[in-house]
């Protein structure tokens, strides 16, 4: 089974306890079917949220969900390991307030919706996340 989302890579959040963040490079897109990548430069915060699993498994199994078009919210509520349970929110994040890998790839996704993801693959000391972008300023 192809995964979307690209290759993983190292790295934690500094801005949440329980793995708010890590990159991944070269992301793809989600569920959308499109690449995630924006070509929108500039933005100095995102609204993100992830899906964090322990076992590259779970992360399969969360995935497999949102190509089956669940939402990403739900799916996160569901299957988040960490303490973000509110769909997998982390809030709004401004640039160099994250761990330098993770800021690679979600300032680099496009926004979308928790209807229609579009997101990012991570494996990080936490364990391994799906992230999208819900909006940028």
């Amino acid at each position: 089974m192809g995964k979307k989302g690209g290759g993983d890579s190292g790295g934690g959040s500094s801005n949440n306890k329980k793995g708010g963040g890590g990159g991944a490079k070269g992301s793809k897109g989600g569920s959308g079917g499109g690449d995630a990548k924006s070509t929108q430069k500039g933005a100095q915060s995102i609204n993100v949220r992830h899906i964090l699993c322990e076992k590259h498994g779970e992360r399969e199994k969360a995935l497999e969900r949102l190509k089956n078009g669940e939402k990403f919210n739900v799916v996160a509520q569901d299957m988040s390991q960490d303490k973000a349970r509110q769909g997998g929110s982390l809030g709004w994040k401004t640039k160099g307030s994250l761990d330098p890998e993770f800021e690679k790839v979600a300032f680099e996704l496009a926004a979308s919706t928790v209807d229609n993801p579009s997101y990012g693959l991570a494996h990080t000391p936490f364990g391994y996340h799906i992230i999208m972008v819900e909006g940028r300023k």
